[in-house]
């Protein structure tokens, strides 16, 4: 009798891990990560282009530190590619319906032959941007900003790095007060969704939460333009954005 008594106490405790091991599985597959990715994912892949004939690059003068720098520059205002794509747009949604963006996302800028490398960098709000100074000459970094604060600061050629902080959204112009024709940009977006268009003026975002969005690209030289668009869960909406030179 008392055999029985524990065989049976054994294979009610069996049953009582089994349920909770089963509760367990079922947690894990309804709260992990995978789901979330499969049950948002819609994929927006858009193209900017320019309207009208493109204009002849422009090229600037180098007046200082030739060595380095070389004797003249190629503005990035207004690069046109292949059936007129335009490089260093920078498509985001901008519903304000998203979570913020990973500000542990460091950002880099570069000052490489007297010339900001990317052209265009994105930074999320709350991030850094690490500029650095490889020319091994005297650079200074100004930007101007409006709500953001104004960076100001000489970068000699011994401190190869200076990291900034932004925390509000804009588009912001950074420049170098010690040689005339360095100009680029520094974006901070306050979504996740953001990317800038390659050299055929393409650009891609990924896992975009299914529903209407507003669909913002911004160009330096050309301005803004927004898009109402839908995206349909596990399906590719493609988007195409004329942009005008005035």
């Amino acid at each position: 009798m008392n055999a029985w008594v524990v065989i049976v106490g054994c294979m009610k405790r069996s049953v009582v891990v089994l349920g909770m091991l089963a509760g367990l599985a079922v947690s894990v597959f309804l709260f992990s990560s995978g789901p979330v990715v499969a049950q948002g994912g819609g994929t927006i892949i858009g193209e900017v282009r320019l309207t009208g004939e493109a204009p002849a690059l422009k090229v600037l003068k180098v007046n200082k530190d030739s060595e380095v720098c070389g004797p003249e520059k190629t503005s990035e205002d207004l690069v046109v590619g292949p059936n007129k794509g335009l490089k260093w747009a920078v498509a985001s949604l901008v519903d304000g319906k998203f979570p913020a963006p990973d500000a542990m996302k460091k950002a880099t800028l570069d000052q490489s032959g007297c010339a900001f490398k990317p052209h265009v960098v994105l930074v999320p709000a709350g991030g850094s941007v690490d500029i650095l100074n490889n020319d091994g000459i005297l650079h200074n970094v100004h930007t101007y900003s409006t709500v953001n604060p104004s960076i100001n600061k000489a970068q000699p050629k011994f401190k190869k790095v200076l990291t900034e902080k932004l925390d509000q959204p804009e588009a912001i112009q950074i420049r170098c007060d010690a040689h005339h024709w360095m100009s680029g940009w520094v974006v901070v977006a306050d979504s996740p969704y953001y990317a800038v268009t390659d050299d055929t003026g393409s650009f891609k975002l990924d896992n975009v939460p299914a529903g209407k969005h507003k669909l913002q690209v911004w160009h330096e030289t050309l301005g803004k333009q927004i898009k109402e668009v839908e995206v349909k869960t596990g399906e590719t909406l493609k988007v195409a954005f004329d942009l005008k030179k005035d």
